[in-house]
């Protein structure tokens, strides 16, 4: 049986994958243990590719080659503009984070580069590559948070972050990204290797600096 095109380049993108995935992060918030310091610096970082990241669906939009992908992606924009922002806002009341003190914090290396992958794929109008990078930012976060032991950590902050990356409207729409890239990617395949690749690199990256940034 022939492997899907998406575990092929899962497995290309070895060690980086498995080390994100099992990161310490990713440990200490599924079991409520995570510093409120660092998960803080985390959603500070992670709410600055919210710009970028509709760039990026926004050319996943553009770039499809059929309607009914269209509308599974505008969907997905418009919860991510939605529940996940609320999220984000809800979580830096809770924590203490202050839109002044947001501010005044520079992006970490890790979120520049990630904003950029995003905004370089987008520009490639490529549905290939803009698929691979929207692959490993969703596809990633699922493959952790179907991992969190049950029940979840009593704090929201944590638990609603775990639950945003494992539902059931989740998992279907990262089961649609990976059909479409099983589809399109073969007929760019070093692109999407290298956008594929790379993207998970950045992702492991932004875990580590979680801690960096909190010290």
């Amino acid at each position: 049986m022939t492997e899907r095109f998406t575990e092929t380049l899962r497995r290309a993108s070895e060690p980086d994958w498995s080390a994100a995935v099992q990161h310490r992060f990713v440990r200490e918030l599924c079991d409520g243990t995570i510093p409120d310091a660092v998960m803080g610096a985390y959603l500070v970082q992670d709410h600055r590719f919210l710009d970028a990241f509709l760039t990026l669906l926004g050319g996943a939009i553009a770039s499809a080659d059929g309607f009914q992908a269209r509308l599974r992606l505008g969907r997905f924009a418009g919860m991510v503009s939605g529940d996940e922002n609320d999220y984000f806002l809800r979580s830096f009341a809770a924590l203490g984070i202050s839109d002044a003190a947001r501010a005044a914090i520079p992006d970490s290396a890790p979120t520049a580069g990630s904003q950029a992958i995003m905004r370089e794929a987008a520009a490639t109008r490529s549905y290939a590559a803009i698929l691979a990078v929207l692959t490993v930012a969703e596809w990633l976060y699922l493959d952790w948070a179907s991992r969190a032991p049950r029940p979840l950590p009593g704090t929201f902050v944590h638990a609603e972050w775990i639950t945003l990356h494992d539902n059931p409207f989740f998992r279907d729409f990262v089961a649609f990204l990976r059909d479409e890239l099983d589809r399109v990617g073969p007929g760019a395949e070093a692109q999407a290797r290298d956008f594929f690749t790379r993207a998970v690199a950045l992702e492991r990256a932004f875990f580590d600096a979680a801690y960096t940034s909190a010290s």
